[in-house]
C-alpha cells in the first residue's frame, strides 16, 4: 500500500493543505507559520507530486480515496480541509464522497468546473526538462523553461524549479510528469461527484482573487447548489493568494475556522 506523504507542524486541531497542479506541501510552508499557534498543519503532496509516490490516473476520484487512505494510516478522523486549485478539486471530491471526515471545508481559487487546457507549454517544458536530467546547475535548467514559456513568465518557472532534488548524480525532476501528462484530461474534469450532483452540508469557505479568472460569477450557482452552507471570499490577487496576499489570506482562514 502506498501512502501520500506529509509534512507536519504546529499543535490543535488538524488542518490539512492541500496544494495545486505541480505544486506540493513545502510550497505551503510561509502561510502554514501563521496558522501553527492554533492548528496542527498537516500538509500532504498528492500522488505524483512532491515526495509522494508515482502512480498512473489523476482522477480526483483515485486522489480522493489517496487521502481517505493517508488520512487512516496517519490516524486522523474528522479534519479541517484545505485545498488550493487543483488541491481544491480534491477536497472538493473528498467532502462529497466521505462527508463525516471533514469538519470544515475551504476551497481556494477553484470551481467545480470542466476547465480547458492551459498547462500544455508547462508539460512540455517538463518533460523534456525531464528527458535532460540529471541537471548540475539550475540555471541551465531555468534555460530550458524560458524556451518554452519566455522571460516574462520568471515567477512560474521559479515555482517549477522546486520540483528539481538533488540526487547523487545532480538534480531531478521529482514529478511524475509523464503520469500527469498522461492523465491531463482527469485533471481539468469536474469532480465525478459534482457531475453526479451529490452535496456537501458542512460548513464552507470559498476564497477567489479579484485578478484570477478561475472562479467566473457564472460558477457560483454551481459552488452554492453543490456546498449549500457556503460563504464566498474576495481578496484582492491572483490565483495564488497564498503566497500573494498572505496576511489577508491566512485572516481570512482563520476567520472561517475560529470566528470570534
Amino acid at each position: 500500500m502506498s501512502v501520500l506523504a506529509h509534512q507536519r507542524n504546529g499543535q490543535g486541531k488538524p488542518l490539512v493543505v492541500v496544494h495545486g497542479l505541480f505544486g506540493s506541501a513545502s510550497n505551503w510552508r510561509n502561510v502554514a507559520l501563521k496558522w501553527e499557534k492554533n492548528f496542527a498543519i498537516w500538509g500532504v503532496d498528492l500522488r505524483n507530486h512532491g515526495s509522494s509516490f508515482h502512480r498512473q490516473g489523476m482522477s480526483y476520484a483515485q486522489q480522493a480515496d489517496d487521502l481517505l487512505c493517508w488520512l487512516d494510516n496517519v490516524g486522523l478522523d474528522k479534519v479541517c480541509l484545505l485545498g488550493h486549485s487543483m488541491g481544491g478539486k480534491v477536497v472538493m471530491e473528498f467532502a462529497l464522497r466521505y462527508p463525516s471526515r471533514v469538519e470544515k471545508l475551504i476551497i481556494v481559487d477553484i470551481a467545480p468546473i470542466k476547465y480547458e487546457p492551459s498547462h500544455n507549454e508547462i508539460i512540455a517544458s517538463l518533460i523534456d526538462l525531464k528527458a535532460k536530467e540529471p541537471w548540475h546547475d539550475r540555471r541551465q535548467a531555468d534555460n530550458l523553461l524560458n524556451t518554452f514559456l519566455g522571460e516574462e513568465a520568471i515567477q512560474t518557472r521559479l515555482f517549477l524549479l522546486t520540483n528539481l532534488r538533488r540526487t547523487a548524480d545532480g538534480l531531478r525532476l521529482r514529478v511524475g510528469i509523464e503520469e500527469i501528462a498522461n492523465d491531463y484530461a482527469a485533471i481539468l474534469d469536474a469532480p465525478q461527484s459534482v457531475v453526479d450532483g451529490k452535496t456537501f452540508a458542512g460548513a464552507t469557505l470559498a476564497i477567489r482573487g479579484n485578478q484570477s479568472d478561475y472562479v467566473p460569477d457564472s460558477a457560483l450557482p454551481l459552488l452554492k447548489q453543490t456546498f449549500p452552507a457556503i460563504e464566498v471570499v474576495d481578496l484582492d490577487g491572483g490565483h495564488w493568494l497564498h503566497a500573494e496576499q498572505t496576511d489577508a489570506f491566512a485572516a481570512a482562514v482563520m476567520n472561517f475556522l475560529m470566528p470570534v
